[in-house]
């Protein structure tokens, strides 16, 4: 048994491994597979393939810079819905009672309360201060 693990570890050595993007596509694999229970498409059979696939290619790849290019572009793109995926409903309570600002100098998010007009907000990170409409 330790000599098959360490036969993975060598092939596995130098590449990309397990990452977000993989990680969501094998997510989605699984819910399509769910539905395609009750589907039953061929589409939808033959999407869930290309997805396992792809995935398991990421993990495979040896260019690991351009899989962390694919992945921090994802990343980019999935930032503002991350946490309605992750935990809906605190981020439901979140958007009734806060609002969320960007810093203009270093596009931090700054979290501020609801409901109190035109305020002055000062940056954590680089101590700006701008001014919002909460």
């Amino acid at each position: 048994m330790a000599d098959f693990k360490n036969k993975v570890e060598d092939f596995m050595r130098g590449r990309n491994g397990a990452d977000e993007l993989g990680i969501a596509a094998l997510e989605l694999a699984v819910i399509l597979a769910i539905v395609n229970i009750f589907a039953n498409n061929t589409v939808i059979y033959v999407l869930i393939l290309l997805l396992i696939a792809y995935a398991v290619f990421r993990m495979v790849s040896k260019d690991v810079n351009r899989r962390r290019k694919e992945s921090m572009a994802f990343a980019s793109k999935l930032g503002p819905a991350r946490p309605w995926i992750t935990n809906p409903a605190a981020a439901l309570q979140n958007a009734r009672t806060y609002k969320h600002a960007t810093c203009p100098n270093c596009h931090q998010r700054v979290r501020v309360p609801r409901g109190k007009g035109h305020i002055r907000v000062t940056c954590p990170r680089c101590k700006q201060k701008f001014d919002i409409h909460s």
